[in-house]
């Protein structure tokens, strides 16, 4: 009896080992691509490092005075923070060959169902986070800096130091990119059961106040920036509403005979 134990434990172990070291090379490969594919681009865009600064920095510098310019208070940031943007450039532009790597390793271990869900979300993921970025420079940012220099004093000379100009812009980027993906969140959480498209409409009031104190929060302190990124809230947080109805009846109405696919 023993013997056989040992037996069935060994054929166990020597089972579990190979799956294991296959998927560590498969993670190992996925990791290898994504990286080379992150920095192929970076390569590309680093001799444009200048020219992409320069556009990034158009809605403050259109809010200067014409012999207004940004500065470099470290000797070095003028090399460094233009590279650091090209840098930042190639992460937006690699995230859909960075996300594809992430789903290529996941995929095989996932149902049909679970796959015919997870492509749209992902995709509309990746769309809400560029549409979140865009809307940030083209309509935000110029906004934001008309409004604060309108409010400057005229003795004050803006003169704006590089790096913290690129910080503040990364931010904002980041916030409204975050923020705009509240509808693939709420279908989500419908998905995974731990909330109804009901529950969502009757905490509606909630989560205009609980918007509104969020963009207090991560936005600059005017009043235009926060009302900028609470009203595309509020409507999508209406658009993850009817999204998640859309898709709550297709999702419990296949939940039989699923077996993964490879």
């Amino acid at each position: 009896m023993n013997r056989d134990h040992d037996s069935y434990s060994q054929a166990d172990t020597d089972g579990t080992e190979p799956r294991l070291i296959d998927h560590l090379i498969e993670l190992r490969a996925r990791l290898l691509r994504a990286v080379a594919g992150l920095m192929l681009i970076f390569v590309v865009l680093l001799p444009f490092a200048a020219d992409i600064y320069a556009v990034l920095a158009q809605p403050l510098l259109s809010s200067l005075p014409e012999s207004g310019r940004l500065v470099a208070v470290d000797p070095a940031g003028g090399f460094f923070v233009p590279v650091k943007l090209a840098f930042f450039a190639a992460l937006l532009i690699a995230m859909p060959w960075l996300l594809y790597q992430a789903w290529a390793f996941v995929a095989p271990g996932l149902y049909h169902r679970e796959k015919r869900l997870a492509m749209p979300l992902l995709v509309s993921a990746v769309a809400l986070f560029y549409i979140g970025c865009a809307f940030a420079f083209f309509l935000v940012l110029p906004s934001v800096f008309g409004f604060l220099a309108r409010f400057t004093p005229d003795v004050v000379a803006m003169t704006p130091d590089i790096g913290k100009y690129l910080d503040f812009v990364l931010v904002i980027f980041l916030a409204f990119g975050a923020s705009f993906e509240l509808p693939v969140a709420l279908v989500i959480l419908v998905l995974l059961g731990w909330v109804t498209p009901q529950q969502l409409k009757d905490s509606r009031g909630y989560a205009v106040v609980g918007v509104f104190v969020v963009a207090a929060v991560i936005t600059p302190p005017d009043v235009v920036s926060q009302l900028m990124l609470a009203i595309p809230m509020c409507i999508l947080y209406e658009l993850g509403i009817v999204a998640s109805r859309w898709l709550k009846p297709r999702e419990g109405a296949d939940t039989s005979g699923q077996t993964p696919t490879a």
